[in-house]
């Protein structure tokens, strides 16, 4: 960590419980009181630094033990008063991308201007601000995160937004301008292209970097920065993808389980995200998904399809707002021809209803599938139909006979549950239309496989629950299956 070096005295503070002691072999003449903790100090140095001082020292009445002055409004507390206590006595002291912002507000608190000195302490943090943190990104993003205890000051000298527009400057600019990874201040790099350690050559070469470069160190932001980052980023016109893949990176670390089978690409050095703990509560953890969820673009294809069913989900256990799970299914709807089946198997949170899976959410998402393929056109094509067992037409599959495909997949998996209604199964059947299937053999095994774990349904039901199917888009191994099937109305075994 890059750092600046201040002061050249030896460290004569000491600390005695809670208060702090200055040993220069002269009696304290003054008592600053910072929360719970009392600095025993000298007026002298504290004045010829700061314009606060050389008021509240004026303002102030003695008594028997000398000046005492109240600072519980200091921001920073009094680790930031000690810092800059240590400051005006000229020890040494060394400013970090961790503590400059902390004492860049305790500067301006107590007035430390060149008026009171020259290269006081608001100068020196701004030098090392501007001059080191800002034009480094690993040095940015560690400035950034210690704003969290004093932010309105922050706000206040506008280094949050500095801060924030310097890390999305450098994110939405071409990586390989900075180096992979991103290069620290002062690297060097031999004219053939390697990497220079103390001038001599390692051999190693800078790669090219890739558009995500970024996703991972960013995510340790909290969400109220992090949400900064992702408006400043947009409005830098920063790729659609890119926002949904921070996106997912963000929610990964912060909602562990959130995925179960997406990977979070890690380097060998790294922690998967998905297996950090998470420290946060259970509101806390929902605020986080909706405010995931409003952030993501509305398109299709910006983050996996799996990575939003696994918000659905976790939105479902932390019962986040209708809004947020209702776009959740929109979301997925635009993209349901690339979901598979282990997605669609929602565990049903409902205390109302007795199915193992939330056969509902996916019956709402199917009917906004169907909607967004009806307004692409994509619906209007000439469906393909069976001759003889045969498929006959195109021979790829478009994203309603993908969605067809799937779901006789999870008609099949749902029907061996006996707390599945007839009426529900067959709603889920028919939700698409004729045209989505090609061949039917999909949809009969779910027949097949309902019939099987309800026998007691009446030969009537069974009549009604066969119509979903169209036997002449049957192939001939499922004709003769059918054919020889007790389980079957006789109607359906002549045809």
């Amino acid at each position: 960590m890059a750092g600046l070096k201040l002061g050249s005295k030896a460290d004569n503070f000491r600390r005695q419980g809670q208060a702090w002691f200055c040993t220069s072999g002269l009696p304290s003449d003054i008592r600053i009181e910072v929360g719970d903790m009392l600095f025993h100090l000298h007026k002298f140095p504290l004045i010829s630094r700061s314009g606060k001082f050389e008021r509240l020292i004026q303002e102030a009445t003695d008594d028997e033990e000398g000046c005492h002055v109240h600072l519980h409004d200091l921001p920073g507390g009094a680790t930031g008063f000690e810092f800059a206590a240590k400051f005006c006595y000229g020890v040494k002291l060394e400013l970090t991308a961790l503590n400059v912002i902390v004492l860049r507000c305790v500067a301006e608190y107590l007035e430390m201007t060149e008026v009171y000195g020259e290269g006081n302490l608001i100068s020196q943090t701004e030098f090392f601000l501007n001059q080191v943190v800002l034009p480094n990104w690993k040095e940015s993003i560690k400035a950034l995160q210690s704003c969290e205890d004093i932010l309105p000051h922050a706000e206040k000298l506008q280094v949050v937004k500095r801060c924030v527009d310097s890390i999305a400057m450098k994110a939405s600019s071409d990586p390989n301008l900075f180096g992979w990874p991103m290069t620290e201040r002062g690297s060097m790099q031999s004219p053939g292209g390697s990497v220079l350690w103390n001038g001599i050559s390692t051999g190693a070469r800078l790669r090219n970097a890739r558009s995500d470069w970024w996703y991972e160190d960013v995510s340790v932001l909290s969400l109220p920065l992090y949400k900064r980052l992702i408006s400043s980023l947009e409005t830098r016109g920063i790729k659609p993808e890119n926002i949904g893949g921070a996106l997912t990176v963000f929610a990964n670390r912060h909602l562990p389980g959130l995925s179960r089978r997406q990977g979070v690409r890690q380097s060998t050095n790294q922690i998967s995200v998905s297996s950090l703990p998470s420290i946060l509560s259970e509101e806390d953890r929902r605020i986080l998904l909706e405010t995931v969820e409003s952030l993501l673009p509305m398109q299709k294809g910006v983050t996996s399809t799996n990575f939003l069913f696994g918000l659905l989900r976790t939105a479902m256990i932390l019962n986040a707002d209708t809004v947020c799970k209702s776009n959740l299914e929109r979301r997925i709807a635009m993209q349901l021809d690339q979901a598979m089946l282990e997605d669609l198997l929602i565990p049903n949170y409902s205390h109302t209803v007795e199915t193992l899976y939330d056969c509902d959410c996916v019956e709402r998402i199917v009917e906004n599938f169907l909607m967004f393929d009806q307004a692409s056109g994509a619906g209007a094509a000439s469906p393909s139909s069976v001759q003889d067992g045969q498929l006959i037409g195109s021979p790829s599959l478009t994203p309603i006979t993908k969605v067809a495909k799937l779901m006789d997949a999870y008609l099949a998996e749902v029907a061996p549950d006996v707390n599945l209604k007839l009426a529900k199964f067959q709603s889920l059947a028919a939700v698409l239309p004729d045209y989505a299937r090609p061949l039917d053999d999909g949809l009969y095994r779910a027949i097949d496989t309902f019939l099987k774990a309800h026998p007691w349904i009446t030969d009537q039901d069974r009549e009604q629950l066969c119509k979903i199917m169209d036997c002449q888009k049957l192939s001939l191994e499922a004709c003769t299956h059918a054919a020889q099937n007790e389980r079957l109305p006789l109607r359906v075994v002549v045809q």
